[in-house]
Order: structure tokens, then sequence, then C-alpha cells
């Protein structure tokens, strides 16, 4: 099962708010969730990111992948992909929390 990290929308007409999810890429926007990740408010002066950093590391590290709009919304929480050498000599990216 692919898993794809994606926001899910809440809140009313011309006051959107999101919820960061993790889901099965095969299911609708809106469908099933496997797991709530966060929160993310536009709206306000200062947008709201409320984030299980944690959890969406994991995901991410299995393999999930995340929409344009979400990547933005963890670099600017500072969670980015870093290249990282192995034992055996090969490079693989990783998903970590940036200091």
């Amino acid at each position: 099962m692919a898993v794809s990290i994606r926001l899910k929308v809440l809140g009313t007409k011309h006051r959107p708010c999101y919820r960061i999810v993790a889901l099965d890429s095969r299911k609708s926007r809106d469908g099933k969730t496997l797991e709530n990740l966060g929160h993310y408010a536009p709206q306000s002066e200062q947008p709201i990111v409320d984030l299980k950093e944690e959890t969406v590391l994991g995901y991410l590290n299995e393999g999930a992948v995340p929409t344009e709009t979400v990547k933005n919304i963890l670099r600017q929480r500072g969670i980015v992909k870093i290249q990282q050498k192995a034992e055996n000599g090969t490079v693989k990216l990783v998903w970590t929390k940036r200091a």
C-alpha cells in the first residue's frame, strides 16, 4: 500500500483549515485516513501549524510521499530530506529534523 501525506479539508466557506493526514494514496482527498498527523490553519496572521513531528518522520522514512504543499509546511518546520552514506558505501535519502 502506497502511503501519502496530504491535507484533508475542514472548515467553512472562506475560512478553510486543514488536517495533515497519512492515507492510502488511492483514496479520495477526504477519504478514510490511517492517522491524523497535525493541523494547519492558514487564515490567521501567522499560519498555525500543529504537527506530530516524530510520527511524520516515521512515515516519511518508511516511504510515505508528501504532497508539494505538505513538503513546504515540513520545510518551514525544519524537516528536510538529506543524503546519508550507508556502511556499504551507498547513499540513501533520509528525512530528518534540522537543528
